[in-house]
Parts: structure tokens; sequence; C-alpha cells
């Protein structure tokens, strides 16, 4: 048994490539049943995608893992050999650690950022509904949680953070005179959408509005932040009364064209338009940021911004790494247990099988005994005398054999599992 992680991330594959392989949360439960199905031996699985990273954890054997470059590839309609110059491969150990410094947002762009435990959480609560998280998956992230937990309770990982929708609203601010004075455009009600909207709301901007292809949702947000709610389908022929648009939808395809936003320059007669996609695959065409007087930026723009602060947040990471190093270790030990060419699970349960069978062979005889007439209380002797002696057996024939030296080695270990609560005596004429 292994465990891997195969994926992309920030840090591997440009922006583009990793929307190739974004999958939204309804999706993820078909597209594991889909992969596990191609394969001849079903590995436990499970599919982690979020803005920054697409990643697939498996358990089982590591045979699976061409295949599984082959199905991701096919996936997202691009060359198995694409897919391999920017994906990273990780197993066992060094995947563990991937796992739990994901989960403890140290593998972040934004350092320390608390999202993406909820994300993990929502993947791996997909992959038990469909079927694919087995036990050794199950112990993989449980784990994970856990030390993201005390990394989080016991360092300083997210003091001085500046989030994706903060460093949106530092830039604004760098762009307008006054954030009072401009009106903004948020498309789409989903998490990051009310991150963003909060953080701008804050700064008391002039007007803000919520377009989204559901208007129950977007009544909701607009609701609590006081802003007017709009129709997906509005956004073109109003792009140009807002100074500011955030967007992060679900859209497998731009849904802001650069046409509109040509039309809307000019009738803003070249006024200034900020623009943030935090999307993944992009929801504003990428030509768009070659307009005069738009800027535009991703979330891979939004790096540099974010990583203000990091220096002071170093001592934080070192410590986080000391609890993964020690979860790493604890996981590994879990997993070697349960190795049939390592572990003593197998051991344990031959130990009981053997065990099964004296007794099966003694009782079979106490029934004899007693089916010929013969007192219970001779019975139940020979019944334990017998248990006693095959018990025994071997542990009394290894006491005797081999030299002085393994002598006494074998009387040390049998003093610890026998006379627990007796010193240990070293057989008659062993060395000192």
């Amino acid at each position: 048994m292994s465990v891997w992680a195969l994926g992309i991330n920030h840090n591997t594959a440009p922006l583009d490539l990793r929307g190739r392989f974004a999958f939204a949360l309804d999706q993820i439960q078909p597209a594991l049943q889909g992969y596990r199905q191609s394969l001849a031996r079903q590995p436990e699985a499970t599919l982690l995608s979020t803005c920054n990273r697409t990643e697939l954890y498996g358990a089982g054997d590591q045979s699976a893992l061409d295949p599984t470059i082959e199905w991701l590839a096919r996936t997202g309609g691009v060359s198995s050999e694409i897919l391999r110059d920017h994906a990273y491969v990780l197993r066992d150990d060094h995947a563990a650690r991937h796992a739990f410094r994901v989960a403890s947002g140290l593998d972040s762009m934004v350092l320390g950022e608390p999202q993406i435990l909820g994300q993990m959480k929502d993947a791996v609560r997909v992959a038990s509904d469909a079927g694919a998280l087995g036990s050794t998956l199950h112990q993989l992230f449980q784990r994970s949680f856990a030390v993201a937990k005390e990394v989080r309770s016991s360092t300083e990982i997210g003091a001085h953070s500046i989030s994706m929708t903060a460093a949106a609203v530092r830039l604004a601010s760098q762009l307008f005179e006054d954030l009072h004075d401009i009106r903004v455009l948020f498309v789409g009600a989903g998490e990051m959408i009310e991150l963003a909207a909060t953080h701008f709301a804050a700064r008391q901007p002039k007007g803000m509005a919520i377009a989204n292809r559901t208007l129950e949702r977007g009544e909701k947000l607009a609701g609590r932040l006081g802003a007017e709610v709009m129709r997906l389908a509005d956004v073109p022929g109003r792009l140009h009364e807002f100074d500011a648009v955030i967007s992060c939808t679900a859209s497998t395809l731009p849904i802001i064209g650069l046409g509109a936003v040509e039309r809307a320059v000019k009738k803003r007669r070249h006024r200034p338009m900020f623009m943030v996609d935090l999307a993944v695959p992009r929801d504003i065409e990428p030509e768009v940021k070659a307009l005069d007087d738009v800027y535009l930026y991703t979330v891979d723009d939004l790096a540099a911004v974010v990583q203000t602060g990091k220096d002071n947040r170093q001592a934080a990471v070192a410590q986080a790494e000391a609890i993964i190093d020690a979860g790493v270790l604890s996981f590994m030990h879990w997993m070697e247990q349960r190795d049939p060419t390592r572990g003593v699970v197998p051991l344990i349960q031959q130990i009981n099988a053997q065990a099964d069978e004296w007794r099966a062979t003694e009782l079979a005889r106490a029934r004899r005994l007693l089916a010929r007439g013969e007192p219970v209380e001779a019975v139940l002797e020979a019944l334990s005398r017998g248990l006693t002696q095959k018990m025994l057996h071997g542990t009394l024939a290894e006491l005797h054999a081999g030299d002085s030296h393994a002598r006494a080695a074998t009387a040390q270990m049998v003093s610890r599992l026998f006379l627990r609560d007796d010193p240990p005596k070293p057989p008659r004429n062993a060395q000192p």
C-alpha cells in the first residue's frame, strides 16, 4: 500500500493551464467515479480543486500513477507530456507532508490563509459520498486536519497575512484617490466574492452591485451589504457604470468579453477601470489587459501583493514545519503497521489465528473427555494445562537454544513479555 499525490498549482502551472483542470464542487463526485472506473484496480482517491491547485490524492498500488496521469490529461484536454511538464508527483511521506502543508496554509499563495482547510474538508466529504475514500486516505486527511488545527492554534502563521480580496482593495486604493467615490460591481456570489465585497464595503464606496446567475443568492448577499442586485445577462450593458469590477464565478468560459469592456471604456470616456478576475478558469478574457485605461489583475498578478509580511512569519513557518514533521512520522508509522511486508498487523493476525487453533483443539479434546464421563474438574485442569503447554512450548524451546548471548537476549525479551511485575533474570550459565 502506498499513498501519493499528483497535482498542479500556482507554483508549477500558468493560470490558463490550471483553468483546464478546475472542477466545481458538484463535478468532483462524477469525476472521481469516472476516474476509478477507468482503472482495472480502483484505488482510494480524493480530488481537491481550488483557484490555485488541482490535486488528486490516491492510496493503493503505485502502478496506478501512470494511468492516473493519462486520465487527468484527457480530462483537461492536453497531452500527458504537457501535464507531466507542469505536474508534481509525491509519494508516501512526501505526499503526507504535502497534504499537511496544504491543510495548514503553508503551500498557499497567501501564507496561512484559512480557506484551504474548508476546501479540503469539502473534497474529503465528496470523496466519501462517492465511495472513493478508504481507510488510508481517511487517516491521511483526518491527520491533516488535526495538524492544521495545531498549527493554527500553536503558531502565528496567519498573522500579518494579506488575503487575495484584501490585496484587491489595496490595489484599488492605489489607482483611485478615494474609494468613497467609486462604484463597485461584484460578479458572482460565492465565498470569494462575499469576502471581497465585505472588504470593499468596509471602505464605504459610493455604490455596490451584485450580479449573479441565480438572483436569489445574489439578493441574499446584496441584502447583507446594502448593495444593488442585477442579472448576469445585464452586465455587458451596464459595465460602464462601474469603476471597479471583481469577478469570481464557476463558469467554464469567460463571461466578460473584450468587446463589452471596449464599449464600456468608450462610454466612460476613458476614465480608468479597475478589474480583478479571481476565477479559475478566467471570467474575463485575457485580451482585456491590453486595453488602455483598464487595469486587469488575475489571481497570479496578486501574488506579489499578498507576499507582504511574509518575512515576519518565518519563525511561525519553522514552528509549523516542526509540527508537520511530527505528524508525518506518526502517519508513516501508522502506514508501516499495516504494511504486509514490514508491519506488525499481519503478525498479530497470525498469532490470533494460531491461538484460535490451539483453543479449538483443546475444546474438542475437553468435549470428548466430558462425553466419556470424566469429572469436570479433571477436564478443566487438562484443558488449562494443554493450552498453557501449547502457548509456552516455543518460548521455552528458544530459551534453551543458541549460545549464552542469544539465551540472555531471549531471556530479556521473555521477561518483558511474561514477567512484567518481576525483574528479568538471566538464564543459568549466561555471560554477564
